[in-house]
């Protein structure tokens, strides 16, 4: 395989960015096609390459197809689906907004997969671990983000469904103490890819417009001069 950094022919970044801008999370629409065998190794493998802290791999997968375990698992997002609507009692539009979102596929996709993070591997010390330990679980969101993506390629929807307690996911997957669940996702083929994130189609929030989250230099200068065309590119992108 070559190493050329021209190696990306322009329909492969195309795909690339397709990719990006297309992937969803994705808690309806899953259909009862099941997914090959070999289609999610390539999406295992895709995770696996992710770039960790260093190269400490820190992630594992466990794939979970069983219907009683799902079900304790629904349970637990249940439990603590109450808990949160609880929090919104002094904003009943919005407490009834929550309450008819449709927030997993935990029983409805093909497969669950549960991501942990283990910082034990490879030892106490890890290259570059030391001064931000964190940076072991952002290893681990990489591999998601990977596994996300190579997902959305294959025509896969993928859920990530965070409303659950640790805890109780390791009790139902046999977790060790020292082993943190970072994501919980189901995946499944679905019926259709909305072309907006649930999220933003139904008003809940909306994304925020690029220039408002880029500074320049530091955190208190988001001016654009002296930064080429950018200004104009950024503002162009403001207005799609």
């Amino acid at each position: 395989m070559s190493t050329n950094v021209d190696s990306f022919t322009i329909s492969e970044k195309e795909g690339l960015y397709k990719a990006v801008f297309s992937r969803r999370d994705i808690r309806s629409h899953f259909n009862d096609k099941k997914i090959p065998g070999d289609v999610l190794v390539r999406i295992l493998n895709a995770a696996h390459h992710a770039p960790s802290v260093g190269f400490s791999q820190p992630w594992d997968f466990i794939l979970i197809k069983k219907r009683d375990t799902r079900l304790r698992v629904k349970n637990s997002f249940n439990h603590e689906r109450e808990k949160s609507i609880s929090l919104l009692d002094n904003d009943l539009d919005r407490q009834d907004k929550y309450v008819n979102l449709k927030l997993e596929g935990i029983l409805e996709s093909d497969i669950n997969i549960c991501v942990t993070y283990n910082p034990e591997r490879f030892g106490p010390f890890i290259l570059g671990r030391t001064s931000i330990p964190e940076t072991g679980e952002y290893s681990v969101c990489c591999a998601i983000q990977n596994l996300w993506l190579a997902a959305r390629a294959e025509g896969i929807g993928v859920g990530w469904v965070s409303i659950l307690s640790i805890e109780d996911l390791r009790k139902i997957l046999g977790i060790p103490n020292h082993v943190k669940p970072i994501a919980y996702l189901c995946l499944g083929y679905v019926n259709k890819f909305e072309d907006r994130p649930d999220l933003e189609r139904l008003d809940w929030l909306r994304r925020t417009i690029l220039s408002k989250v880029i500074h320049f230099e530091n955190w208190n200068n988001t001016e654009l001069n002296n930064w080429n065309n950018t200004n104009k590119i950024i503002q162009n992108l403001n207005g799609m």
